[in-house]
């Protein structure tokens, strides 16, 4: 898809990439998103976007929002995914960010906003358990009242680097009588009070990057708990329209298309011919590139209805089915690239170990086609996605 920018727009574009250029951590450059980078690597670009006023930019501007049109949102997702840049997490940005400032009182936006758009705080989601990911509402984390606390009992799962988490936010049963979805309460728990503890959960690409929370009688203030007693799932559901939109991904996978080509003219075949000059392999790739055009039109016009004051809809959910989808899709062509040289732990050998195989670009192949299998799970699985499609858009 070919966007034809205004002078401003064009200005806007150029200020960006010159800023990006200028001030993106040195100690950072180049290492993408990786398990292996310390909590201060993961959040120098996010602090650096917090003192420009820029780490949030689809927020509100009267909480700290740039204020930016749809385009100029776009061009900033297309500036660092050509700059790839480490993205400010999204646990606190993305997800409960929007949650506080759209339920919270006046008192917990003044507590809790400032510190996830500086990076000073670091946020983890407390939702999946271990019986219930995609039926979330089967959670069984209780939290029962007791005068100006809840005291929280039970365990989380899956929650994303916990290790390095300063708050989380959990949803617990506070009422185990009502329906499902009408028992839960949305709580901000500080990962440092007595009773929480985290074990982490070694992935098959070899990383540390998920954990098990364990909650033990946990003392959580009242003041602490999100919108009302029992109606926690009105902010999981808000939460999670957010979250979707954002796991698309869709200036990164376009990015990242162009390293699969890089990699596909580097590649030779069995007949001496690179691998880009193969019918079956362009066929692929071609057919993966208008697949993401077509997601980016959906994209665009979800940036347009957030710029207007409007939350995500339903749409968010075909970003995050078909966003993953070519995700994983990329990762599996990478892998296809690469070959023989796609040797899932040849990584733990060290970089620069004499026992490493293959070119450069081949090393992350498996571990991040592995680790990528998960995509198209978080953030309530696609085959969930396309019931929640069904009900709201097609009315089944």
């Amino acid at each position: 898809m070919e966007l034809e920018f205004s002078a401003e727009e064009i200005a806007f574009r150029d200020e960006v990439r010159v800023f990006i250029e200028t001030n993106y951590p040195a100690q950072i450059k180049g290492k993408g998103l990786r398990e292996d980078l310390s909590k201060a690597d993961m959040l120098a670009w996010h602090k650096v976007l917090g003192k420009k006023g820029w780490s949030a930019p689809a927020w509100p501007k009267e909480y700290g929002g740039t204020g930016w049109s749809a385009t100029q949102r776009y061009i900033w997702l297309e500036e660092n995914a050509r700059a790839e840049t480490i993205p400010p997490l999204p646990f606190g940005v993305s997800m409960v960010g929007p949650v506080i400032y759209t339920f919270g009182t006046p008192e917990q936006k003044a507590r809790f906003l400032p510190g996830i758009l500086s990076g000073e705080v670091w946020w983890c989601q407390g939702y999946s358990e271990p019986g219930a990911g995609s039926d979330l509402a089967s959670l069984k984390t209780k939290a029962v009242r007791e005068g100006d606390f809840y005291v929280v009992n039970g365990q989380k799962t899956w929650t994303t680097l916990a290790q390095h988490a300063d708050w989380g936010f959990f949803l617990c049963r506070t009422d185990a009588n009502a329906k499902q979805q009408e028992g839960i309460t949305f709580l901000l728990i500080d990962m440092k009070s007595p009773g929480v503890s985290v074990r982490p959960i070694k992935l098959l690409d070899g990383s540390y990057e998920v954990n098990d929370v364990f909650l033990d009688n946990v003392r959580v203030p009242v003041e602490q708990r999100i919108h009302e007693e029992n109606k926690g799932w009105t902010c999981a559901k808000f939460l999670l329209a957010h979250e979707r939109a954002g796991i698309a991904g869709v200036a990164r996978s376009k990015r990242n298309v162009e390293k699969l080509k890089a990699i596909a003219k580097a590649e030779i075949g069995d007949d001496g011919a690179p691998l880009s000059e193969d019918q079956g392999f362009q066929r692929k790739l071609a057919q993966l590139e208008i697949d993401l055009s077509a997601l980016e039109m959906t994209e665009l016009r979800v940036l347009a209805r957030e710029s207007a004051g409007k939350g995500p809809g339903p749409e968010s959910s075909l970003l995050k089915i078909r966003g993953t989808e070519i995700q994983q899709r990329l990762t599996e062509l990478t892998l296809e690239a690469v070959g023989n040289y796609a040797q899932p732990y040849t990584r733990e050998l060290g970089e620069g170990n004499e026992f490493a195989i293959g070119p450069d670009y081949a090393s992350a192949a498996s571990p991040i086609y592995f680790n990528w299998r998960k995509v198209s799970i978080y953030g309530g699985s696609n085959e969930i996605q396309r019931n929640i499609i069904a009900k709201m858009v097609l009315g089944l």
